[in-house]
């Protein structure tokens, strides 16, 4: 997600702090999409009676780490270079409270992946301010279709990373495109209602395709 805010422009750089969220964003949606797309951890830690195999978990937490890592980082960072190209000074702050909100939505069998936002300078036009959102979603896409491939490749390892980034970026796209409070797709739909109906289609069908295909 990106957001609007008064600061000054510069080049890109990243501060310790921008630093230190990406990193525990990055972490906690490593936990939530573990425990989402691999609901079985989940029951594990709330049924004393089902067994836990740590070894197991800490595989697919590796998995959905790098998938959705990558995923979560090149979305933010997409932000953050289109702001800067339209002279804006930009930088990821990581919302704590919905990161514990992912994390514990994921343990009740629904995703909601806010982690944050990028802030950027006010100042933009609405066109400006559309590509700036539009640059997230759109990122994903490109990084599901290019994960997809590695599914038919094995050794199983690289099957399961190719088969979750594909997953994890569709999703992540398709969500972040919806038109409701500061999501992409709202301040997209605010630019131009055709270029949000063009991106939020194919977005929503590869989430859905995500979800209940692969």
């Amino acid at each position: 997600m990106s957001s609007g805010v008064n600061s000054t422009g510069g080049g890109v750089r990243f501060s310790p702090i921008e630093i230190r969220d990406l990193l525990v964003a990055w972490v906690a949606l490593g936990v939530a999409f573990t425990l989402f797309l691999d609901p079985e951890f989940g029951q594990s830690l709330l049924r004393p009676g089902v067994s836990f195999s740590t070894s197991v978990f800490v595989k697919a937490f590796g998995v959905s780490l790098l998938t959705a890592g990558v995923g979560f980082l090149l979305h933010e960072l997409a932000h953050k270079v289109v702001a800067i190209r339209f002279g804006q000074l930009a930088e990821f702050r990581a919302d704590y409270r919905m990161l514990a909100f992912a994390i514990v939505g994921a343990l009740a069998g629904f995703l909601f992946a806010a982690p944050g936002a990028v802030y950027h300078t006010g100042g933009v036009t609405e066109r400006e301010n559309g590509l700036i959102a539009l640059a997230g979603p759109m990122t994903n896409i490109v990084l599901g279709v290019c994960f997809f491939p590695l599914i038919f490749v094995g050794p199983d390892i690289v099957t399961r990373i190719g088969y979750r980034g594909a997953q994890i970026n569709f999703i992540l796209a398709g969500f972040n495109m919806l038109p409701w409070g500061p999501l992409d797709g709202n301040q997209v739909k605010r630019w131009s209602t055709v270029v949000f109906i063009a991106a939020l289609i194919p977005s929503v069908l590869l989430a859905l395709f995500g979800l209940f295909v692969m």
